[in-house]
């Protein structure tokens, strides 16, 4: 035969490798397999919520208020959601979430300090914390901060005070044992102040800071009396009663 007849030969085309990509399809589906089998397990899930820190709200409102729920998915919300929705509590100023796998979430709270307390008209004991709101006291709680009288929860000068309050140091605030508002034309913001040693001062907010150190200095070396500390300062001893010296 000659050679212009005899058929060229043919390169066989490699086969592909569709063992390989059978082995990848098979790991594929394996893993979507498992992520589903997890979810749906009771290892995904929340089993226990624990809450520290909180005064002024009962574990039954946080727990409201946060959204979790025992059963619900661990990694459902996350920390900072959380955190953001017990903020929107008025006497929580922060809150820590740790989330501890499997199952544990741990909220840390942080709650505004209290800075007074006031009688409510139905007799209740309330808290006054240094953002100016007012939350309910349990039973058992030391009153170690000043009570209020007169004030008007919508009242300016009410948020104005507790936060001048809550950056005074405790040294100088402890002799406080009532203040009112005793407001005039010239100053809006003046206060009445009583204090437990017997005092009687007349100041405003705006003054408080500057001028306890030397209130301090009075009530700790004089007899009791009133106090005007305003654009000048006075100490007038109360009159002795009839017949003492």
């Amino acid at each position: 035969m000659p050679k212009s007849h005899i058929p060229a030969l043919k390169n066989p085309k490699p086969k592909k490798n569709t063992s390989r990509k059978v082995a990848i399809l098979l790991i594929v589906l394996f893993i979507v397999l498992l992520t589903v089998l997890f979810f749906r397990s009771s290892v995904s899930k929340i089993t226990e919520i624990q809450f520290r820190g909180s005064v002024y709200s009962s574990n039954d409102e946080l727990l409201k208020q946060s959204g979790l729920k025992v059963g619900a998915s661990f990694f459902g919300t996350s920390a900072g959601t959380v955190s953001k929705r017990l903020q929107k509590i008025p006497s929580i100023q922060s809150a820590a979430v740790d989330k501890r796998f499997p199952g544990v979430v741990e909220v840390t709270v942080n709650e505004y300090p209290s800075v007074a307390y006031e009688l409510s008209a139905d007799g209740k004991l309330m808290a006054y914390l240094s953002n100016g709101s007012k939350v309910l006291v349990k039973q058992g709680t030391s009153l170690e901060e000043p009570m209020l009288s007169g004030w008007d929860k919508d009242q300016v000068n009410l948020l104005k005070l507790c936060t001048t309050l809550a950056k005074m140091p405790k040294d100088l605030t402890s002799d406080f044992s009532e203040i009112l508002p005793s407001p005039t034309l010239s100053f809006p913001d003046r206060i009445k102040l009583y204090t437990r040693s017997g005092f009687e001062v007349l100041t405003t907010i705006s003054l408080l800071p500057d001028k306890a150190e030397y209130l301090n200095d009075i009530t700790e070396t004089q007899e009791p009396g009133l106090i005007t500390m305003l654009e000048a300062d006075t100490y007038v001893p109360f009159a002795s009663p009839t017949g003492e010296e």
